[in-house]
């Protein structure tokens, strides 16, 4: 009768550990959880800013094709006097 409750005792002694362990890895998955809603967020925040530096350099590079056809057209013009 010792034996079986010696065994009981070290069984839940056992359980109560496994049951801690287990909590410890949830809290864990959960603060990784956390972590990968804040990296998507992160990337997505990065790829709009990608969205809106393109748009800029799409307006900047026809400001400088303007110019150029400008500065053309300026020296065809001197070159014909």
């Amino acid at each position: 009768m010792q034996q079986i409750g010696e065994a009981v005792l070290a069984t839940t002694e056992t359980v109560d550990r496994l049951s801690d362990r287990v909590d410890a890895l949830a809290t864990q998955v959960q603060q990784q959880g956390y972590q990968i809603f804040a990296l998507s967020d992160a990337v997505q925040t990065l790829a709009e800013n990608q969205d809106t530096a393109l748009e800029k350099l799409d307006q900047l590079t026809q400001a400088l094709q303007q110019l150029v056809a400008a500065i053309q057209e300026t020296d065809e013009a001197d070159s014909g006097l």
